[in-house]
């Protein structure tokens, strides 16, 4: 079995690639805690103070996250980037787990590629939720009608 130090290493590194270089210090603080899989040892969850920041997925490799660690990835990245903006009326849909049509989008990253992990965040610049991007960046500009991002869990949630 691994040391900690290795694992938190390890999860920093896959932010990094993840979501850009630096994010993963400022994500995952050496406070965090890892929780594995019983039956694999696998990492899992990472924790914060008992607030969950994100799960690893075994499949992907990638990070899916919370509200509360996409708060800390956009916070912490350098050029803001796997963000798609909403309409103040879709807002309230959103926050409870509707997915993103594109009708309502406001502005995005255009550099979005489908399957990533996305922040959808109001006119404000706060986090509404965090889901799978269905398109990419330029055909959720493009498109007039189709769900954009499928909401994996909305803030009214938590």
């Amino acid at each position: 079995m691994f040391s900690e130090g290795f694992a938190l290493e390890r999860i920093r590194k896959i932010a990094d690639y993840q979501f850009g270089k630096g994010v993963g210090e400022k994500l995952f603080p050496k406070e965090v805690e890892i929780v594995r899989s019983k039956r694999t040892g696998r990492i899992k969850y990472i924790y914060l103070n008992g607030t969950l920041l994100a799960t690893l997925n075994p499949m992907t490799g990638l990070f899916t996250m919370t509200i509360e660690g996409a708060k800390r990835v956009l916070a912490a990245m350098r050029f803001k980037h796997l963000w798609v903006q909403i309409s103040d009326e879709a807002v309230p849909f959103v926050e409870r787990g509707s997915d993103v049509f594109v009708k309502h989008i406001t502005n995005l990253d255009e550099e979005i590629r489908p399957g990533e992990e996305v922040i959808v965040i109001d006119g404000k610049g706060e986090v509404v939720a965090v889901g799978r991007a269905m398109l990419s960046g330029i055909e959720m500009k493009a498109f007039k009608r189709g769900v954009a991002v499928k909401v994996r869990r909305g803030r009214s949630e938590d």
